[in-house]
C-alpha cells in the first residue's frame, strides 16, 4: 500500500499528483492490483489546511507504525515552507515530530520512505539520511547542507534514490518521484505508460530551473566569481584563480559556495558554462561541438557528460526542444 502523509501546510499540486499517478498505475495494472491501494493520512487523523489555506480531508485514522511493512511505502509531499523560518517551524512543531516517529516506525517495519520539497527536512530529521545521498528543492539547498552535513546533498537532481528511502527536489518534482516508486513496484515500463497518460515528461535534474542569482545575490565573493568565469569561459581555471578574483582564499571560496550554494567551486563553474552553453544552443546555430569549445570543455564528450549531468538531457535536446517551443 502507498500511504500519503499531508502534513500541514501540504502544497494540494504535490499531494494531488502523488494521487493521480498512483491512480493511473493501480488502473493499467487494474483493480486487483493490491501494491498500488493508497490511502491519505495526517499525523493525528484530522483534516489538515493546504498551504493554500484549504481544508484537506484524510482517510480515518493517523497510520500506525504496525500498518505498514515490506512492499509498503510511506510518501510525503512538501508542505509550504519555503524559507528557513518556515522550515523551522515544521520542524519544531508537533507535526514534524510526530511525522519523524511515523517516519521512523514505518522504516522500522520494512517500509520504504519517501519525500519531496521541504518534506525532505522532515525525512532528514529522522536520521535516515544520514550518511545517504538525497536531494531538496533547489533554493533550500544551501539551507540542507548546513543543517544536514552528514547528507550527501545532490541539490541539481530531481529524484535521488538510496535504497529504502527516496527524495525529490520542489514541488512538482512529486511526480517524478511517483513515478520512480511506480518503476520499483511495477516495473519501467508502467512508470513509462503512467507519465504518458498524465503528459508527464521526464526531468532528471533540476538544474535548469535553478536561478542562482537568487543564491548568491548576498555574496560579492561568488558575483566576483562569475564575473570572473564569464569573462574567460572559453579556457581552463583553476580554484586559485578564481579565489584571486575575489580575493579571498582557496580554502574560503569554497566554504563560501558550500554556505551559499550547496555545491563545490567546481561545480559552481560547471553551473555557469552549462548556462552559458544553454544560452548559446537555444539562440545561436553553433554546431555542438564549437559550443563546447565556447564554454571552456576542449572535450566535445566531456562537455556532453557534463551538460546532461546537470541538466538531464543532451545539447541536441536542449536546441530541439527551444525549437518546438517545449519548457
Amino acid at each position: 500500500m502507498i500511504t500519503h502523509l499531508a502534513l500541514d501546510g501540504v502544497l494540494e499540486g504535490g499531494l494531488g499528483v502523488g494521487i493521480d499517478v498512483t491512480d493511473t498505475a493501480a488502473k493499467i495494472t487494474g483493480d486487483g492490483n493490491r501494491v498500488f491501494r493508497q490511502r491519505v493520512v495526517s499525523t493525528d487523523g484530522l483534516p489538515v489546511r493546504s498551504g493554500a489555506g484549504r481544508t484537506i480531508s484524510v482517510d480515518g485514522e493517523p497510520a500506525a507504525s504496525e500498518d505498514f511493512g515490506p512492499g509498503d511505502i510511506l510518501v510525503i509531499p512538501g508542505p509550504s515552507a519555503s524559507t528557513e523560518t518556515g522550515v523551522d517551524r515544521l520542524l519544531t512543531g508537533p507535526g514534524g515530530a510526530r511525522a519523524v516517529e511515523l517516519i521512523l516506525g514505518a522504516a522500522a517495519n520494512g517500509a520504504t520512505v519517501a519525500a519531496s520539497c521541504s518534506a525532505t527536512f522532515v525525512l532528514a530529521a529522522s536520521g535516515l539520511l544520514s550518511k545517504r545521498r538525497a536531494t531538496t528543492t533547489w533554493w533550500l539547498a544551501p539551507l540542507f547542507a548546513r543543517r544536514f552535513p552528514d547528507v550527501t546533498l545532490l541539490s541539481d537532481r530531481m529524484v535521488v534514490d538510496s535504497g529504502t528511502v527516496l527524495t525529490a527536489g520542489t514541488a512538482f518534482a512529486h511526480a517524478d518521484l511517483m513515478l520512480a516508486l511506480v518503476a520499483r513496484l511495477g516495473g519501467p515500463e508502467l512508470a513509462e505508460d503512467t507519465a504518458r497518460y498524465l503528459l508527464l515528461d521526464a526531468r532528471l535534474s533540476q538544474s535548469r530551473y535553478m536561478v542562482l542569482e537568487h543564491l548568491r545575490s548576498a555574496d560579492p565573493a561568488l558575483r566576483a566569481v562569475e564575473e570572473h568565469v564569464h569573462a574567460n569561459l572559453d579556457r581552463r581555471l583553476t580554484l586559485g584563480e578564481l579565489a584571486g578574483a575575489a580575493s579571498i582564499s582557496p580554502r574560503t571560496l569554497t566554504r563560501r559556495t558550500r554556505e551559499c550554494l550547496g555545491v563545490s567551486p567546481i561545480e559552481f563553474v560547471h553551473r555557469l558554462r552549462v548556462s552559458a552553453a544553454t544560452q548559446l544552443l537555444t539562440t545561436t546555430r553553433q554546431p555542438v561541438d564549437a559550443v563546447a569549445t565556447a564554454v571552456g570543455y576542449a572535450d566535445p564528450a566531456a562537455f556532453r557528460r557534463i551538460y546532461r549531468r546537470h541538466t538531464g538531457e543532451s545539447p541536441s535536446s536542449t536546441r530541439s526542444r527551444a525549437k518546438t517551443g517545449l519548457p
